[in-house]
């Protein structure tokens, strides 16, 4: 299919991270570099897959809507609900960033819209940012597939690595938040008693 089912591709792995972008663009990067497509054509549409992509994710978390996440969050244990008005004052100051970034860094590529669509960021803003950002990303891995010739998969090697790293890392967080939370939470029931 080309371009465009490199881009269409590319929105899907958006919705689906599983699907991995650190093989579907060297690929195509390769598939330019053989003449299959034009390297414009590769970088064009595989950004328009992620925008779309994106788009579709921050219209289901503007859909989903803020009161219904607020409702959510309060029957979840271990949290509090000042933890979800803080997550939100530091997206009203960051957003952009986390938009922009966001597009650059495995897993978080896909999840960073649906903060969005809740926090209902500037559509504008949004779109631009994450062609911008997706742009990037795209460029670097399609460059790589180009270069790398039939060579190709090696980028997925490497990107795969700083993609385990990035789990790594959120799993560590998570541990320690729900270890600081547990450990707050048994000592505020310790003083009760007391």
């Amino acid at each position: 299919m080309g371009g465009p089912g490199a881009g269409l591709a590319i929105a899907l792995e958006n919705l689906f991270p599983p699907l991995p972008s650190e093989v579907i663009l060297p690929l195509t990067g390769f598939a330019a570099g053989q003449g299959v497509i034009s390297l414009f054509s590769a970088l064009f549409w595989t950004t328009l897959g992620s925008v779309v992509g994106a788009a579709v994710l921050y219209w289901i978390g503007m859909l989903f809507g803020r009161d219904r996440m607020y409702a959510i969050w309060a029957r979840l244990p271990l949290v509090k609900t000042s933890d979800l008005e803080r997550t939100e004052q530091w997206f009203a100051k960051h957003g952009t960033k986390a938009v922009f970034l966001g597009r650059m860094v495995p897993i978080f590529r896909s999840l960073i819209s649906v903060p969005a669509g809740l926090e209902r960021m500037s559509m504008p803003v949004f779109l631009l940012l994450t062609s911008l950002g997706s742009l990037i990303w795209n460029t670097v891995l399609v460059m790589a597939g180009y270069w790398l010739g039939d060579q190709w998969d090696l980028v997925e090697t490497y990107v795969g690595v700083v993609s385990k790293a990035v789990i790594v890392l959120v799993a560590a967080a998570l541990v320690f938040y729900l270890g600081f939370r547990l450990r707050t939470r048994s000592t505020a029931r310790h003083r009760r008693t007391s």
